[in-house]
């Protein structure tokens, strides 16, 4: 399970370095793609293995479904680690996420979410956390 916050920065030829306590969990190498709102996510081989399997059960018929696994699938990619610890983060996936500097590293159970830090100022919102969980609630949560 991954959890924390974490700040670091993309250099110019677009590596990032992954903080030590995800990379024991992540291993040498991992897979990397789009995430919702416009992060991306690092999985696990293992993790993104079950995700492809919930992914694989959409049906095919349905153009929703296609659009949804399409977003995810074709901007994944294999990464692995340099001897320091980093990646190199393909540049469309730098692109769609806005990684120019500074960015958040965010645990978030199964997977990584990777924030430019403009973004995750901008998206991430913790005030309300009572109206959240009361609408959690209400689509029958455990919360």
């Amino acid at each position: 399970m991954f959890m924390g916050e974490y700040n670091h920065t993309v250099d110019s030829k677009g590596r990032l370095i992954i903080p030590a306590k995800f990379r024991e969990e992540l291993g040498e190498s991992f897979v990397v793609t789009r995430g919702m709102d416009g992060c991306l996510s690092i999985y696990s081989h293992e993790a993104w293995k079950k995700f492809e399997e919930k992914l694989s059960t959409l049906p095919l018929v349905n153009k929703q479904a296609r659009t949804f696994t399409r977003f995810f699938v074709s901007g994944a990619t294999n990464c692995e680690l340099d001897k320091q610890g980093r990646i190199l983060v393909p540049a469309t996936l730098r692109e769609y996420a806005g990684l120019v500097k500074d960015v958040v590293l965010a645990g978030n159970l199964d997977r990584i979410e990777v924030w430019s830090k403009e973004r995750w100022t901008e998206h991430i919102d913790f005030t309300d956390m009572d109206t959240i969980a009361q609408g959690l609630q209400d689509m029958g949560s455990f919360i």
